[in-house]
C-alpha cells in the first residue's frame, strides 16, 4: 500500500467513524456483559481511540503510537470496563472485533491492509488492549485485596464481642468466686483461662489495627455490627479502673444489661474512652456515671456525666474543636474530643455537652438505628 492509499485509509477511518462505531456496537452486544449496557456507555473510549488511529495513519509511523496511547483513555477503559462487570477475555474481545471492523471497512472500500498500515492498526489496537488490561487487572486485584481486608475485619470484630464477654467473665468470677480447699485448681484454671482469652484478643486487635492503619481520622471506616453495650461499658471500667485512682473516683456502669447497639463496637470503645477520661482528668473525687437509653426513634442515647469540676462558658461552645485548649491545666481538650465528635457523626449521630463550673458535665451523644445508619 502506498503512501496516497495510507491517506486514504486515515480518511476513510474518519468519514465512517459512525458506521464503524455502528459495526463494532453490533458485534460486541454479543458479549454477555455487553447486552445491558447503554450506548455511551458501551461506546466509552472507542470513538477517541478510532481517532487515535487515524492520528497514527495520519502521521504514517508508530514511532509515538506508545506515547499517544499512554496519555490516552485505555487506562480509564479499563477501570470502566472493571465496573461493567466485564472479565478480561471480553476486554481483549472487545478491541479484537474493532480490529475486525476496520479490516473489512478498508476491504469494502478496495483497500487491502498490508504492510506500513498493517503494522500501524495491530500497534495501536494492541498498546490499547495492553494498557486497558493492566488497569483491569489492577482494579481487580484492589478489589481482592479490599475484600480480604472487609471479610477479616468481619471475623475480626464478630470474634471480639464475646472475647470481650468472656474477659469480663473470667475477672468477674476471680474476684467473686471464693477459694475452696477441695478445688484448688479452680484459680489455677481461670488465670489460664484469662490468658489464653487475653492472647486471642491480643491477635484479633491486631489483625483489626492492621486493616485500619492506613485510614485517617477522617476518612472513618465503620463496620457495624451488634454488640452488648453494657458488656463494653463494664470492660471499659475495668480497665479504666486504675487510671481513676482509688475509690475516690468511682465510676458507674448504668447501661441496662440487655440493651444491644448496632455500630462499630471498637469506634463506640474509643468514644466512651475518650470521654470517660475527660472525665476522670476534672473529677478527681466524686462520681462518673455512664449511662445509655433506647429513644423513641429507635436510636441509642449514651451519655457520661461527673460531678466534677465542669467547664467554663466561654470554653463550652468550642469543647469539641480540634486544638482547643483549657487555660486552667493547659492541655488540650480538643483533639480527644474532637475524635469524639468525628467518630459519632461517622455513625450520623450527634454529641453535645451540658456543663456548670463547680457542679459537674454531661456529654451525650447518639447511634442512630441500624436502618437509617445504613440509609
Amino acid at each position: 500500500m502506498s503512501a496516497d492509499d495510507l491517506s486514504k485509509l486515515c480518511a476513510l477511518v474518519g468519514r465512517e467513524r459512525e458506521a464503524l462505531l455502528a459495526d463494532w456496537r453490533r458485534q460486541v452486544r454479543e458479549l454477555p456483559s455487553a447486552k445491558g449496557l447503554d450506548v455511551p456507555t458501551l461506546n466509552d473510549h472507542i470513538p477517541m481511540l478510532i481517532d487515535e488511529l487515524r492520528e497514527a495513519l495520519r502521521r504514517g509511523s508508530d514511532e509515538t503510537i506508545p506515547e499517544a496511547l499512554s496519555e490516552g483513555s485505555s487506562p480509564a477503559h479499563g477501570e470502566q470496563r472493571f465496573e461493567d462487570a466485564f472479565d478480561i477475555e471480553e476486554i481483549v474481545a472487545e478491541y479484537n472485533i474493532l480490529r475486525g471492523c476496520v479490516h473489512d471497512l478498508a476491504d469494502s472500500n478496495g483497500l487491502r491492509l498490508q504492510g506500513r498500515p498493517f503494522h500501524i492498526v495491530n500497534r495501536v489496537l494492541d498498546g490499547a488492549i495492553g494498557l486497558a488490561v493492566q488497569a483491569y487487572a489492577t482494579e481487580k486485584a484492589l478489589e481482592v485485596q479490599r475484600r480480604r481486608e472487609e471479610y477479616l475485619t468481619f471475623v475480626a470484630h464478630d470474634i471480639r464481642t464475646p472475647l470481650n464477654a468472656m474477659a469480663m467473665a473470667v475477672m468477674v468470677l476471680e474476684r467473686t468466686l471464693p477459694e475452696r480447699e477441695n478445688v484448688p485448681q479452680v484459680g489455677k484454671m481461670l488465670k489460664s483461662l484469662g490468658r489464653n482469652v487475653q492472647q486471642v484478643a491480643g491477635l484479633v486487635a491486631k489483625v483489626i489495627e492492621e486493616n485500619s492503619h492506613s485510614e485517617t481520622e477522617l476518612g472513618v471506616k465503620l463496620e457495624r455490627r451488634p454488640f452488648d453495650l453494657w458488656a463494653l461499658v463494664e470492660s471499659l471500667i475495668l480497665d479504666l479502673h486504675p487510671v481513676a485512682g482509688t475509690d475516690s473516683t468511682q465510676l458507674v456502669n448504668e447501661v441496662p444489661d440487655d440493651l444491644v447497639a448496632i455500630a462499630d463496637a471498637n469506634l463506640v470503645r474509643r468514644v466512651f474512652q475518650n470521654l470517660i477520661a475527660n472525665s476522670i482528668k476534672y473529677t478527681p473525687r466524686g462520681r462518673i456515671e455512664i449511662g445509655a437509653r433506647e429513644v423513641e426513634s429507635g436510636s441509642v442515647e449514651c451519655w457520661v456525666a461527673d460531678n466534677g469540676m465542669g467547664i467554663s462558658p466561654d470554653l463550652l461552645a468550642r469543647v469539641f474543636h480540634k486544638g482547643e485548649t483549657d487555660p486552667e491545666g493547659g492541655d488540650g481538650l480538643g483533639l480527644g474530643l474532637a475524635i469524639v465528635k468525628t467518630f459519632v457523626e461517622a455513625h450520623g449521630g450527634l454529641v453535645s455537652v451540658e456543663s456548670r463550673e463547680g457542679e459537674g458535665s454531661r456529654f451525650r451523644f447518639t447511634l442512630p438505628r441500624a436502618a437509617a445508619a445504613g440509609a
